[in-house]
């Protein structure tokens, strides 16, 4: 039977990073309440450690306070369990967050060395990525079972939990056939791959990664940056945020205003011609 408790305490430092649509007071409110951070240890340092006598003769207690030490100096070191050091962890961290049963989405078709590729999304109800197909043509059937299949597999890292810039940041660049001028696309006009052309564009669609368009984005110009330092008002905000609940992210890529049209004065006669 143990004779003495040795408790020993650390300082740990981290950071949990989310990715938000726009920045509001309500937003940042409400990210303690959001199970879809990325949760990183910074550093571990040791505190103190005290030990305890277990023994009812011997009551002495050591407290040792022993000067704090770096644990941890590389963040790149990933052995570490962090669920013993974090004391709120996310509960999500291994689960599988399926997809709605009606899901919003968008189908690119898009032609790359002659090649046709289709691209299907999926989201979730806040309008994040969670699933993608690919669909090709001129392909034989051992390449066409490898996409889809690839598909799969980023549709499962999706909804594990990966960030979609993770494969952004290790797909796009890549260099095989089919590649070069891209047709049916509005913002990319070349790619070294097929997987190149879909990471990029939904980097582009979910991300606003303009860094990888080769085409300037409709809202990014003087007159709409104009237009969206006009106040709102508040039945046009409420207007907007049915707008995303129903509408696809990925497919209007963010410019809302820039894409909606106002038919509530237009007034179409249904009646025949007598």
């Amino acid at each position: 039977m143990a004779k003495y408790l040795v408790e020993t305490y650390y300082n740990c430092s981290f950071k949990v990073s989310h990715y938000l649509e726009e920045v509001s007071n309500q937003e940042l409110q409400n990210l303690e309440k959001r199970d879809d951070g990325k949760f990183e240890i910074l550093d571990i340092k040791l505190d103190k450690r005290k030990t305890k006598s277990l023994d009812q003769k011997n009551k002495i207690q050591k407290d040792e306070n022993i000067q704090k030490l770096d644990i941890i100096s590389d963040k790149t070191q990933n052995k570490i369990n962090t669920s013993q050091f974090a004391s709120k962890p996310n509960k999500d961290n291994n689960s599988r967050h399926g997809m709605p049963d009606r899901r919003k989405g968008y189908i690119q078709k898009a032609t790359i060395g002659n090649h046709k590729v289709y691209l299907h999304t999926g989201e979730y109800d806040d309008g994040k990525i969670g699933e993608i197909f690919i669909d090709t043509s001129k392909e034989g059937e051992l390449v066409k079972a490898l996409m889809n299949n690839f598909a799969i597999a980023v549709s499962l890292g999706l909804q594990y939990g990966v960030p979609l810039d993770e494969f952004v940041s290790a797909y796009v660049g890549t260099k095989f056939e089919p590649s070069g001028k891209v047709f049916g696309n509005d913002r990319i006009l070349s790619a070294s791959s097929i997987l190149d052309y879909i990471f990029r564009e939904l980097a582009i669609s979910y991300q606003n990664r303009e860094d990888l368009a080769h085409t300037p984005s409709i809202g990014s110009s003087d007159n709409n940056s104009d237009d969206t330092n006009d106040p709102i008002s508040e039945d046009q905000s409420q207007f907007l945020k049915i707008v995303k609940d129903i509408t696809s992210k990925g497919f209007l890529r963010n410019n809302y205003k820039e894409k909606l049209v106002d038919l509530s004065d237009i007034r179409i006669n249904l009646k025949g011609k007598k």
